[in-house]
């Protein structure tokens, strides 16, 4: 069985990396039943020369599978599965579901502080970091410049604790933009939603931020959701959607 780059994801327009060949085949074997609940996966020497892939992209699929919580290594035995259903992944310390919840209630209000605060060197900061996002190419480079987005346009909303709730995330916010991209291709549409907010920012547009923002989340949302459902899944946790295009001061408690 070869999964190799050259494979595609059929009729479209995204071709499948090995990686996400791999992560399909294991985890359709694991909620198939192939690998019931308890059972040790094969070895990565077995499931390389299994599968004709590299010991990296393995590696990034079994890491991908604990990402959403159907398997878990063991340092010195391998790894078991624990699930054979996704539900709720986590990323870090925080699930995914946790997650966006928070950044609902916190970085779209932040948004609209930032278009009435903002100053001039924040945009200047803002639109820098934008034009390397958009010229880079590196995923984890990109992934670093990401979660410093977040903490810039909260540090424009001239708050020190905002950008304090953004810090305590920013490890689980790399964590789900990696796995975003590489399984979503979110990067060039993530470029898209952040020229967007600073153009709202830019225009000292409160809604306009709050708007973009929301945008924003929205599409994180969907990705992650359509990465995550197969037959027997359910979607992230949508809850959290409740006032979410509350404009600052509106909505927010504390």
């Amino acid at each position: 069985m070869n999964l190799s780059d050259s494979q595609t994801g059929g009729p479209g327009p995204r071709r499948v990396s090995a990686m996400e060949a791999v992560l399909g085949h294991l985890r359709d074997a694991i909620e198939r039943g192939e690998y019931p609940i308890g059972d040790k996966l094969p070895s990565e020497a077995e499931l390389c020369r299994t599968l004709e892939v590299s010991r990296p992209v393995l590696r990034e699929a079994l890491r991908a599978l604990q990402t959403m919580g159907l398997t878990v290594a063991k340092t010195g035995k391998g790894t078991f599965v624990v699930a054979d259903r996704v539900d709720d992944p986590r990323f870090g310390d925080y699930s995914a579901s946790d997650l966006l919840e928070v950044r609902r209630h916190i970085e779209i209000p932040v948004a609209g502080y930032a278009a009435v605060r903002r100053t001039p060197d924040n945009l200047d900061r803002l639109n820098h970091l934008l034009d390397r996002m958009e010229r880079e190419s590196d995923t984890t480079a990109w992934v670093a410049m990401d979660t410093l987005f977040h903490l810039s346009v909260a540090e424009a909303a001239q708050n020190p604790v905002f950008r304090r709730v953004i810090e305590e995330i920013r490890d689980a916010l790399a964590r789900q933009s990696a796995f975003l991209n590489e399984l979503g291709g979110r990067r060039e549409q993530s470029n898209r939603e952040h020229r967007a907010i600073v153009e709202a920012l830019a225009d000292g547009s409160e809604r306009g931020a709050v708007e973009a923002m929301t945008h924003h989340l929205d599409r994180v949302e969907t990705t992650l959701t359509e990465i995550l459902r197969s037959d027997g899944t359910r979607p992230v946790d949508a809850g959290a959607r409740s006032g979410a295009g509350a404009l600052p001061g509106e909505g927010l408690s504390v």
